[in-house]
């Protein structure tokens, strides 16, 4: 590794944004240190200045403004901020037989049976009716408690052993302990009923009013997450990978707004954006199918001397080139079969181009046009900048999605680029640390980019 303060930075990034907030507060903390505004407090911009957008606290945008005209269109960077985990649901705290549960619904893509028995912490916001917000985090620090969703023994679980994968941890079991209490010596239904079970669960209660001064019905404004408890740490005795929870797609997301806070102005304008509900079909008024990306490119316009006008805004969209910053799949040779070898990816092979994710048939592919591909090529060879050229999996074995195609309606040029990931969606993901220096630096090529 050439650049371990890279990785260092990377990897306190992955510990203190576990959720989309976290990550928006600490890109914000991030830019404004390096000059960015928020585009509200400017009355008018001009080339040179570095502003940002943010939404609802859960997506951000930040442009670097250069000296051409925005009708000539920008570089893009664009990565996702969410990563699947579990929820907490609007009535979550019951009691069962002296445990006291937090109910969940999980949320992206995830295997249900990686969940169980692990740290768990949770993180999130807790809005009250007075208009406050309680800030979240449990299970980070070495003096918190952890949480954690129980699973059967072996000895008892034959029924379960029997049943396929996607079904034996059902969604609804996916709850976590908070708390427990002592049968009474007289258990019986009554007692169990009208004490011992109200005892338990108000016992936590008592504790969340005196921590952190919620009461139960404030759940039902909650945005609570449940992640991984712990930090990323090196991986293998050379130290040569890094473990850690939110890769996907955080290593993109990191590496993006990285090359864009540290970027210059130059002729062309430069953005960094990243959104939320990528894992759930970038939905929601923070996802990339809202208008929020394009109602903040609208404010950066209506600051300019020339002024806003839709036509300066569609030009500006349709002349654009982007960089989808998003992960794909590293090659796993223990399931060497599950993939075309030839066109995968590998970890330590440098950042991936996936001309076309989607699934089986392009389904849900942008498709990149080859000469945009060209450009990049020759750009990263003279940058000298590791790159590989891959697919997610066989064709026939599934696929996935990004936030291309949403970009790509616009008109503008956009090819997936990203990091490989081993175990994606799983708790603990894999990455190279070579893989994350080589996005960086491709991120910074390709802001050179100048226009067509």
């Amino acid at each position: 590794m050439k650049n371990e303060s890279l990785i260092t930075d990377y990897k306190s990034f992955l510990d203190n944004g576990k959720t989309e907030r976290e990550c928006v507060s600490a890109l914000i903390s991030w830019a404004e240190k390096a000059g960015f505004r928020n585009v509200y407090e400017c009355a008018s911009l001009k080339a040179g200045d570095k502003v940002y957008v943010q939404k609802m606290n859960k997506a951000i945008a930040l442009f670097v403004l250069g000296s051409e005209s925005i009708e000539k269109g920008m570089n893009i960077l664009g990565a996702h901020i969410d990563s699947p985990r579990l929820d907490v649901k609007q009535n979550p705290i019951y009691e069962k037989d002296f445990l006291v549960y937090l109910n969940t619904h999980y949320y992206g893509g995830i295997k249900k049976y990686q969940w169980v028995t692990l740290p768990l912490a949770i993180h999130g916001v807790v809005c009250k009716k007075d208009g406050s917000v309680v800030n979240v985090c449990v299970g980070e620090s070495e003096e918190d408690p952890v949480f954690c969703i129980s699973d059967i023994l072996p000895h008892l679980a034959q029924k379960q052993m029997k049943e396929t994968a996607s079904d034996f941890i059902p969604g609804e079991s996916l709850d976590l302990i908070l708390g427990s209490s002592a049968p009474s010596k007289d258990d019986d239904e009554k007692s169990e009923g009208k004490k011992d079970k109200i005892t338990a669960k108000k016992a936590i209660l008592t504790i969340l009013k005196e921590k952190y001064g919620i009461e139960e019905a404030d759940f039902g404004s909650a945005e609570l997450e449940i992640v991984p408890a712990g930090k990323a740490r090196d991986l293998g005795f050379d130290r040569s990978l890094i473990l850690g929870y939110g890769q996907d797609d955080r290593s993109c997301a990191y590496t993006s707004a990285r090359a864009l806070i540290e970027s210059k102005a130059g002729s062309r304008t430069n953005c960094c954006l990243c959104v939320d509900k990528e894992e759930i079909g970038s939905v929601g008024a923070t996802g990339m199918g809202s208008h929020f990306f394009e109602n903040a490119l609208a404010e950066v316009i209506a600051r300019l001397p020339e002024g806003y006008s839709e036509l300066s805004l569609r030009r500006c969209l349709a002349a654009c080139n982007m960089l989808s910053s998003d992960v794909n799949a590293a090659y796993d040779p223990m399931n060497g079969d599950l993939f075309d070898r030839a066109n995968a990816s590998f970890l330590n092979g440098g950042i991936v181009f996936n001309k076309y994710t989607g699934s089986r048939g392009k389904s849900g592919a942008s498709d990149a046009n080859p000469e945009f591909i060209a450009r990049l090529r020759d750009l990263l060879d003279k940058a000298e900048v590791k790159y590989q050229m891959a697919e997610l999996g066989k064709v026939d074995q599934g696929g996935g999605g990004t936030i291309a195609y949403l970009a790509a309606k616009y008109g503008m040029n956009v090819l997936d680029a990203g990091v490989s990931v081993l175990s994606m969606h799983a708790p603990w993901e894999i990455t190279a640390k070579d893989d994350i220096e080589q996005a960086y630096k491709a991120y910074k090529a390709f802001l050179t980019l100048s226009a067509v």
